[in-house]
This record gives C-alpha cells, structure tokens and sequence, in this order.
C-alpha cells in the first residue's frame, strides 16, 4: 500500500492554517462590530442651498435633524425647497456611509465583502 494513502498532496499543515484563519476572521469581525458601534453614534451633516438647509445623519443612516432657514420658506416655490431638502439629505446619507465604507475598509484591509456591514 502507497505511505499515506487518502491524503491529498499538499494539503499537510492544513488544519493549522484552517485555524489560524478562523481566528483570524472571529478577531476581524469583533473588530468590525466594535467600529460599527462607535460609527452609529457618530454624525455627519451636509447642506444645500448654500446652508439654507441642512440635515444632520447618525452612523445608522438615520436622519437626526433637518433644519431650514426661514429665508428660504417660500409658499409660492414649495417644490424649491423640497428640492433642497432631499439635495441635503441625500448627501448627509452619503457621507455617512461613506463614513462607514472608510472605517471598515480599515479593518477588512479593503476586501469588498457583500453584505458585511
């Protein structure tokens, strides 16, 4: 009988290093959840119309504060300021994830890992 028959070549060692990756990923995720944590509570902001609106965003895509200046109530442009608003806010969600993307980004080393955070 052929010495170590029903072994694949090359694949000695391989618990070892099966193990030290598993670690390795628990100790990235634990990381990523401590991160995730933090970010949430941080937040951004962004405005339009040169500052007549802004929206304030958490780390949880959440929308804190939307405020207006009254200069730019106009009840014969409702649609201007709609506009503004949803300019404003889109940006804030932007920055945060973008916020976000950075921060993991520092821990995964840039892998692009779907549905990681």
């Amino acid at each position: 009988m052929a010495k170590g028959k029903g072994k694949m070549p090359g694949m000695a060692g391989m618990p070892g290093n099966m193990n030290n990756m598993m670690k390795q990923v628990q100790k990235m995720q634990k990381q990523m959840e401590e991160v995730q944590g933090k970010l949430e509570e941080k937040e951004v902001e962004a405005s339009a119309g040169g500052g007549a609106i802004t929206v304030k965003v958490n780390g949880k895509k959440e929308i804190l504060d939307i405020i207006i200046k009254p200069e730019v109530v106009d009840p014969e442009d409702v649609e201007m300021l709609q506009d503004l608003i949803i300019a404003a806010s889109n940006e804030a969600l932007r920055k945060a994830e973008e916020m976000m993307s950075g921060e993991m980004g520092k821990i995964t080393g840039g892998m692009n890992i779907p549905g990681l955070f």
